[in-house]
């Protein structure tokens, strides 16, 4: 059995190497990312862990209280394999979807028209898939 002096400096080691880990990879091993933390920097496309959910970073940041992952999609996004994810209105340009971006809503498959594309699908600037 090792100690527990030795498995905190081996949780250090570990963290670094799961950052090379695909996202597939990453979700099958959730427990290897550091759970968030209120005073912490974090930077963009690092990932995270909370409530048993593995986020990444949209928009480097440090963190508050307030600003968990599942509150501010403006700072964090949920790590899918999901080829249509459910679709979330962006709050700015860090988070608008890219050209060709793919995401559900109203029962439907959208891909977006546009570069920074904020719109709501159905309304402006998507195309309907399905």
């Amino acid at each position: 059995m090792i100690s527990r002096a030795l498995a905190r400096k081996l949780r250090v080691y570990i963290e670094k190497a799961a950052l090379s880990l695909t996202d597939e990879d990453a979700l099958d091993a959730v427990e290897l990312y550091p759970m968030w933390k209120t005073g912490t920097a974090y930077t963009v496309d690092e990932r995270i862990r909370h409530e048993g959910i593995l986020y990444r970073c949209v928009q480097s940041h440090t963190s508050q209280a307030d600003w968990t992952p599942d509150k501010t999609p403006a700072l964090w996004t949920v790590v899918s394999l999901d080829e249509w994810p459910e679709w979330v209105q962006p709050t700015g340009a860090q988070d608008a979807y890219d050209l060709g971006a793919k995401v559900s809503h109203k029962d439907a498959h959208w891909t977006s028209d546009y570069d920074n594309n904020a719109w709501e699908p159905s309304v402006f600037g998507w195309s309907r898939v399905n």
